[in-house]
């Protein structure tokens, strides 16, 4: 598919339809996004940090995911600002909308109404809780409701949410892939399509292993910090002679094993306790405090370094500013000028496609 030859209007604000939005704009589609002219337009505009130019038109968060797209602001409660609307949603091939229930219908901005003159329209539409739940829908909220702050945290910090709009990003991944197969689906057969997607059920389908513990085994999932449930040590940190730290995920024996010849302690590998992963997870807190006497005599990069070589899986603890020094990182920025603003975000396409021979 020639995705240049796309045309996708948004008609959504905030995170998750923008972030749409923007995937389509990195895959060289036209992307119009509809801004609300009463109101500064999208709302995170003007979500700024406490670091950022408080007169400038736009914000670092409204930035991160409205890249590659023609800004329009409309009043759509105006005769000619809704006729300008129209006129694009005539050809367009995706509109991407947030609606809350009811209100597309009211301002005929509804599948049914936009397919009446563009029968092949493609209609992508996010809720919150549904299509006549009508429940706010911000992410944290949505985190609370499903699960995910239960299981985050630890028993000291009490739940805690994801530090970014993780349900937003996840539902945005399920509208992505709804719309490409419906564009797949309409090159067969002509017909436009309406997809849908609650972050409700974006999140719920996306408890995967945490969901199965309880439905199969009736295990509710606790805070337990970064510390995987089922494997030690994975999640638990080995803390360094320089003060930092790495994040083990250590899933077989014979990494356990590897671990323990890298610290210079092969006795840990035949201590009773620690043995077998059953074992270690029933000796958790002694094995980390164990783990963490040897690796105190490392500085972290040497310590990460031996431990990759020895193919034991594991990570440093990264603060942002160290991500971003690291060239792999820096491969994935785009930047651009929006409205005199030096911008710059991630990329949301990150794929690699290419044609077999």
């Amino acid at each position: 598919m020639d995705f240049s030859k796309l045309k996708v209007v948004e008609l959504a604000n905030v995170l998750a339809g923008p972030a749409v939005g923007m995937f389509f704009a990195e895959l060289g589609a036209q992307v119009i996004k509809v801004e609300n002219a009463t109101t500064g337009g999208d709302m995170t505009r003007f979500w700024k940090s406490e670091k950022e130019d408080a007169d400038a038109s736009l914000s670092a968060y409204f930035a991160s995911v409205n890249w590659g797209k023609q800004h329009v602001m409309l009043n759509l409660k105006d005769p000619e600002g809704m006729a300008e609307a129209q006129n694009h949603l005539r050809s367009a091939d995706v509109v991407i909308a947030n609606f809350k229930p009811g209100s597309a219908v009211r301002m005929g901005l509804d599948a049914a109404t936009l397919a009446q003159e563009n029968p092949n329209l493609i209609y992508a539409h996010l809720t919150g809780f549904g299509s006549t739940d009508t429940r706010t829908a911000y992410d944290v909220v949505l985190q609370a409701e499903t699960g995910f702050m239960s299981m985050n945290g630890t028993r000291e910090s009490g739940p805690l949410k994801m530090p970014v709009a993780l349900i937003d990003l996840l539902a945005a991944h399920h509208l992505k892939e709804g719309i490409l197969v419906a564009l797949l689906q309409r090159q067969s057969n002509g017909k436009g399509a309406v997809v849908e997607v609650s972050l409700y059920d974006a999140a719920i389908a996306s408890l995967a292993n945490q969901a199965t513990n309880w439905l199969m085994a009736g295990k509710v999932p606790q805070g337990i910090g970064s510390l995987h449930p089922n494997i030690a040590p994975y999640g638990d940190a080995l803390h360094t002679r320089d003060g930092l730290q790495i994040v083990m995920a250590v899933g077989t024996d014979g990494q356990f094993n590897r671990l323990c010849e890298v610290l210079g302690a092969p006795d840990l590998a035949r201590d009773t306790r620690f043995k077998t992963n059953p074992q270690r997870l029933g000796h958790r807190q002694a094995l980390i405090e164990a783990l963490n006497v040897f690796s105190r005599q490392f500085d972290r990069d040497l310590l990460l370094e031996n431990l990759l070589t020895a193919n034991v899986p594991c990570g440093a603890v990264r603060s942002m500013d160290e991500v971003f020094e690291l060239p792999n990182a820096r491969a994935l920025v785009l930047e651009s000028d929006m409205e005199g603003v030096a911008t710059r975000r991630v990329k949301t396409a990150v794929f690699r496609l290419s044609q077999l021979s």
